[in-house]
């Protein structure tokens, strides 16, 4: 004989406890805002972490965090969670936090040195995907794809004729802004076009074949193009300036898949729109998700919307990547990505 149904409510409530009792057993995680991709990672790995989701609740953040999170010692967040002294102030417990990105521009790495707060970043799992982008960009700059597409939609090559010649890629002087795990992948993919390359890092690295320059003006004055892929912080913030964009010339063009502060984004809009630089690829901006209106107008400036390391094998390598993190913290052991360990 078939169960009524208020029979079955009682198994039903005692499997729904039992489940939260579980839930609750887990080490607790927790997420201010969700990273991109968050709900496959929870999806996958729900059953090994609690996540304490502040952006679900109705309560201001220092009333969450006061009642949810005071004794949570892990915090995962992307490059769109500013992890400042403040906020650490509000959860002293944290020890742990995992970021979803390469960059660190959004933590305070020196409140966590001073409180012993452990950070793990995504490593060298976009490198490639970033790889692949930022020499896409600069392909499409070079040879107008994505303009001469719009020539062919808009009907102009029936009324106007042939579209404008676009620049050969062999034999180019790309100068890598940045030679880590990034820029030594754009500098093995555009070696498979016979470009020069050139570069500039925090200090000449002894294994690198490719003429290295101290300083990025320098790197500029001998480059056809600068691909930036280095890291934001208080020594990079526009540190592709005037200076430099006068030094690269007219004839040169900027790529960058690293952070849009790094360029004097104001100043770049200038010299593209008067001509002083022959265009760009641009996948990171100053004001994201701002971008500069007058960008828009312009045939050579490629845009894409900081979405150079999304692919769905990054992200699924990444999800694996922060639950090793996650679950080395827990049971005591080297973090696999570590930017300072304190375990």
């Amino acid at each position: 004989m078939l169960a009524s149904a208020s029979s079955l409510l009682p198994a039903l409530s005692l499997g729904k406890y039992m489940a939260q009792a579980q839930q609750e057993k887990l080490p607790q995680v927790l997420v201010i805002r969700p990273p991109a991709g968050f709900k496959t990672f929870e999806e996958r790995f729900s059953k090994k972490f609690q996540f304490v989701k502040a952006w679900e609740s109705s309560l201001s953040i220092d009333l969450f965090l006061s009642n949810h999170a005071l004794h949570v010692t892990a915090l995962l967040c992307s490059a769109g969670t500013r992890v400042t002294s403040d906020l650490l102030r509000k959860v002293p417990s944290i020890r742990l936090i995992v970021t979803t990105s390469a960059g660190l521009n959004h933590i305070d790495l020196t409140e966590c040195r001073c409180r012993g707060i452990s950070v793990a970043d995504a490593g060298d799992v976009f490198s490639e995907d970033v790889a692949d982008t930022a020499v896409g960009l600069f392909i499409d700059v070079l040879r107008k794809i994505i303009s001469s597409d719009r020539y062919v939609r808009r009907g102009l090559w029936t009324v106007n004729g042939e579209y404008s010649l676009g620049s050969k890629l062999q034999g180019k002087r790309v100068g890598i802004v940045g030679y880590g795990s990034i820029g030594s992948e754009v500098a093995k993919r555009l070696e498979a076009f016979s470009c020069i390359i050139l570069y500039n890092s925090r200090k000449k690295k002894p294994y690198v074949p490719y003429p290295f320059f101290p300083t990025v003006s320098e790197l500029a004055t001998n480059s056809d193009a600068l691909i930036i892929c280095c890291a934001l912080n208080d020594q990079t913030h526009h540190m592709v300036n005037d200076e430099v964009m006068s030094a690269l010339g007219r004839e040169g063009v900027i790529v960058n898949v690293a952070r849009g502060g790094i360029i004097d984004e104001k100043e770049m809009v200038r010299f593209l729109r008067e001509g002083e630089l022959k265009g760009a690829g641009l996948d990171v901006f100053e004001n994201e998700p701002s971008v500069p209106k007058e960008l828009f107008q312009l045939d050579n400036v490629v845009l894409s919307p900081h979405a150079a390391a999304f692919s769905e094998e990054s992200f699924l390598g990444l999800c694996e990547l922060m639950a090793a993190n996650l679950e080395a913290f827990f049971s005591g052991k080297p973090l696999l990505t570590p930017v300072m360990d304190f375990i």
